[in-house]
Parts: structure tokens; C-alpha cells; sequence
């Protein structure tokens, strides 16, 4: 087949082999599968240890058992599966997170997806083929590369989190920066704490860096978008405003700056916490506070720590830095807006 015919091929069967595909949608994808399942889960998991109701704990793991599922069908979905693959791939994402965390399922799935796609609605037994395929391939991939990657993630990840202990100021300045860049860009930073099993001191920088970002953009724009944005962005997400950050990336200064001011004063002063689960969601849904609620369990410096750190001086720091970039020109009036 000549090289126009594969690509017409591909075209076809809807395989767009991308960064874009792979790195942001599918990987987008996969913080929601983890939202709806381990993430969830790990907050009944909290109440119900709280309140003591058995209930939640009963839920809470039922919701965790099906992560690898969860992660499989919201891969699949994002690379816009037809149905015997996308219900072929909650296999593929059992099997890769079992053998590999989110990233073997990442990579399983895409993987398992795409030559599902390929072959689905190919032959007159479809009802076999295109399943087989998909979970034997995706299965296949898995044990192939499963281990590996959980090595690897698992060593990354231990190098930042000892990091972070042996140097809680630079480091936790940092790992606040990277993170909150990671939860505004249309990547997942919760997929990456979750990877990398970022917890500890380092899972406390995180929670600073994304609250920074999202409380710090709902202040920064709430002239152009008034209460709405600021519930969108603070409750939602900060990703609402990458459109507005291609058009002008001064405006992503601010609420970066106070990030990473706060990182180091969640390491340093508040010596806060967080579980991998929570560190990369912020204040999307007051996630990020409730891990780290769960992490350290409560007290005086842990309730005071959230309150300024996740809350009060992003808005301050975001806020009075947003005013001097107005006043020098570098953000607009407009350059905020979001259509709401």
C-alpha cells in the first residue's frame, strides 16, 4: 500500500497519531477516568473514616476497584473508539494499571485502541475480531511494558519526593511551579501526581502550585468575568484560560509568581501534605484541601496552612502582582475574558 494509501487508510478508521491525540486528549481523558473512580473513592474513603459510616468505606472501594476500567473506556472514548473497542478497552485498562499504574494504562490502551480501530468493522466476524484484537494486543502491552514503566515512574517520582525533603525551599518553589503550569496547560496534573505517586512534602508543594494557579487566575480575571469565572476557575479549572494565555502569555505570570511563593511556605512553614490522588486537583471541587485533610488529619497548623496557602494568598499574591503587570502594560483589559 503506497504511503498515501496508508494515510488515507488511517484517515478512514479515524487514527490521528499525534501529540495532540496522545499526549493532551488522551491524557486529559485519563484524569477523568481517575476522577471517577480512584479519586472519588478516596474521598468516600475520607468521609467515611470522618463520620464513621461504614457505608462510604464500602463505596470508597468499590469506586477503586475500578480504576483500571475507568481508565481504559475514558482513554478509548478520547480517541473516539467505536463501541466494541471502547468497551473492548476496559480490559486493556485493568490489566495495564494493574501491571503498570495510570501510565501502563495510558500506554496499554492507546495502544490497544487504535489497532482495535484499525481492524473494527474489517471482516464479517467483527464480533470476535475486533475485541480479540483489542484486548490481546492491549494485554500483550501491558506485560510487555507495564513493569517498566512502573519502575520508572515509581524511581522518578521517589527522587522528587526525596528531593523535596532535603531541600523543602527550592524544591517545594519548584514542584509548585511545574505543577500548577501542568494543571493550567490541557495536560493532566493530576495524572502526573497520581504517576508518580507524589506525596509528602512534595504532594503539599503540588496542592500549592494548583491552587495557585486556579484561585490566582479566578482573582486575577474577576473584572472581565465577575462571580461566574471566579466559581468556574476557582471550583473548576484554571484551563478555561489557555486560550487567553496563547494570545497573551503574560497574563500566566501572576498567579505562577505566587505559586511559586507558596510552594515553599506549604514546605517550609506549614510542612503540608497531601495524598497522590488529591496533590495535582487544587481547588477543583476542594480536592486539594480535602487530601491534605486526609494526609495530615487535621490540627490547628494544618487548618491555618490551608486556609493561606490554598486560598488567601493566591488571591493576595496573584492579585497585587496582577496590578503591577496592569499598570506596566503587560495585561489588558479583555486579555481575561472567558466566554461564560
Amino acid at each position: 500500500m503506497e504511503q498515501t494509501g496508508i494515510k488515507a487508510f488511517l484517515k478512514r478508521k479515524n487514527v490521528n497519531i499525534t501529540v495532540q491525540t496522545y499526549l493532551i486528549d488522551a491524557l486529559g481523558a485519563m484524569a477523568f477516568g481517575l476522577f471517577a473512580s480512584l479519586l472519588i473513592g478516596t474521598i468516600f474513603a475520607t468521609i467515611g473514616e470522618k463520620s464513621g459510616i461504614q457505608a462510604f468505606q464500602v463505596i470508597s472501594d468499590y469506586a477503586k476497584s475500578a480504576t483500571g476500567a475507568a481508565l481504559g473506556v475514558a482513554i478509548a472514548y478520547a480517541l473516539k473508539a467505536p463501541q466494541l473497542v471502547l468497551f473492548s478497552a476496559a480490559t486493556v485498562g485493568i490489566a495495564g494499571n494493574a501491571l503498570g499504574g495510570p501510565v501502563g494504562a495510558l500506554v496499554a490502551t492507546v495502544v490497544a485502541t487504535e489497532l482495535g480501530k484499525i481492524v473494527s468493522k474489517e471482516t464479517r466476524v467483527d464480533i470476535l475480531v475486533t475485541p480479540g484484537v483489542t484486548i490481546i494486543s492491549g494485554v500483550l502491552i501491558a506485560q510487555f511494558v507495564g513493569p517498566g514503566v512502573a519502575k520508572f515512574m515509581d524511581a522518578f517520582g521517589m527522587m522528587v519526593k526525596t528531593a523535596t525533603e532535603m531541600q523543602p525551599f527550592f524544591m517545594g518553589m519548584l514542584v509548585a511551579a511545574l505543577i500548577g503550569i501542568a494543571l493550567t496547560l490541557p495536560i493532566s496534573s493530576a495524572a502526573i501526581c497520581i504517576a508518580l505517586s507524589l506525596d509528602g512534602l512534595a504532594g503539599g508543594a503540588a496542592t500549592a502550585g494548583c491552587c495557585a494557579q486556579m484561585i490566582g487566575f479566578a482573582v486575577l480575571s474577576f473584572r472581565e468575568n465577575g462571580v461566574g469565572g471566579l466559581l468556574a476557575q476557582g471550583l473548576g479549572t484554571s484551563m478555561l484560560q489557555m486560550g487567553n494565555i496563547v494570545k497573551n502569555p503574560r497574563i500566566w505570570i501572576a498567579p505562577t509568581l505566587a505559586s511559586m511563593i507558596t510552594g515553599p511556605i506549604a514546605t517550609v512553614i506549614f510542612q503540608m501534605t497531601n495524598i497522590p490522588t488529591c496533590a495535582g486537583m487544587g481547588t477543583c471541587g476542594l480536592v486539594g484541601p480535602i487530601g491534605v485533610y486526609t494526609s495530615m488529619g487535621g490540627g490547628a497548623k494544618m487548618w491555618l496552612g490551608i486556609l493561606l496557602v490554598c486560598f488567601i494568598l493566591p488571591a493576595v499574591l496573584t492579585a497585587v502582582f496582577g496590578e503591577i503587570f496592569r499598570k506596566i502594560g503587560w495585561i489588558k483589559e479583555g486579555d481575561l475574558k472567558l466566554d461564560l
